[in-house]
């Protein structure tokens, strides 16, 4: 893997940017009873895999870098069940599209963690 200028070269972390807007938009629509509770644990699940990404690629060496991206791994697995709770729960109707998008992240997050020899 070539030298990273910035955690914003990495299309992985672009990626889950935008799962974090989803997060945000899908989590709008849910009852303000839920704001301390899945509304706000589902956005810090979101945002804490792009913010790992960054963290892990600002450090030195790909040992560490290869450890952030298994938290990020992690919250991903939290937004999964946080969203299927919200589904269950009948706080939203689509749940195929953001887990299109959670899937996707996953399959890129686990493929830049094999590239590094992990």
């Amino acid at each position: 893997m070539k030298a990273l200028k910035s955690h914003k070269d990495l299309k992985v972390w672009l990626e889950s940017m935008d799962l974090v807007v989803a997060v945000y938009r899908v989590t709008d629509s849910f009852p303000s009873s839920e704001i301390y509770g899945l509304t706000s644990q589902l956005r810090r699940a979101a945002v804490s895999v792009p913010s790992n990404i960054a963290e892990g690629a600002g450090r030195k060496g790909s040992k560490e870098f290869v450890r952030f991206l298994y938290i990020a791994l992690g919250s991903l697995s939290e937004i999964e069940t946080q969203i299927e709770i919200a589904f269950r729960l009948e706080y939203m109707s689509d749940l195929n599209t953001i887990n299109e998008r959670i899937y996707f992240v996953r399959s890129m997050l686990s493929g830049l963690i094999r590239s590094l020899g992990e």
